[in-house]
């Protein structure tokens, strides 16, 4: 088709001269002479005798290491466990309540409970001398849990046998004595004695 072209587009078609050609710069690849390979046996007395080496040093698995790992968490968490069961003492703690017989335990109490809407619904069963809800020291909020101290000790067994199971602010709470005091060996549950 293009032979029926004028020829000023013909010329647009036209080939180009041919590359010169050029001798390359060095030999090629396989028209270089190759050295021949050496061996290593020049090399063998640099080694070091097979009596003389050390044994080899053996290295401890994932699992061995994990189970490494793990036995010594354990024995540091026993060894913590032992000296902070050393130290606990509650007899010492100055702000505990005076007679531990006298004493009320009480548990799940909601976080919104404040202290006076507890003695309106423990002030049923008897005086109260004291009340100490317990916070958390950083966050200053409430833990849960208080101690009602009672005037009289017919007044703490009179709200330990009734007040079990009592809703205050739409929760259950749970009622009990005072242990640490009361109870010889008694451990709280942080240092491993469950209830």
């Amino acid at each position: 088709m293009t032979q029926f072209l004028p020829p000023n587009l013909l010329a647009l078609f036209a080939a180009r001269d041919p590359i010169p050609y050029l001798p390359p710069a060095s030999k090629l690849p396989h028209e270089k002479k190759q050295k021949g390979y050496d061996g290593v046996g020049a090399f063998l007395d640099l080694f070091e005798h097979p009596s003389e080496t050390p044994p080899p040093t053996r290295v401890e698995t994932r699992e061995e290491r994990l189970e490494r790992k793990r036995r010594e968490r354990a024995e540091q968490t026993a060894y913590k466990l032992e000296q902070e069961i050393a130290m606990w003492d509650p007899t010492t703690n100055p702000r505990c309540t005076g007679d531990p017989f006298k004493t009320l335990f009480v548990a799940r109490i909601n976080y919104d409970t404040s202290e006076s809407k507890l003695r309106r619904e423990f002030e049923g069963y008897g005086a109260i001398k004291k009340i100490y809800m317990i916070f958390n020291k950083e966050t200053t909020k409430p833990r849960g849990y208080a101690f009602i101290e009672y005037e009289h000790e017919r007044d703490m067994h009179s709200a330990y046998k009734h007040a079990d199971g009592k809703k205050i602010d739409g929760k259950r709470v749970l009622v009990d004595v005072e242990r640490s005091r009361t109870v010889k060996g008694w451990l709280p549950r942080r240092l491993g004695e469950q209830i």
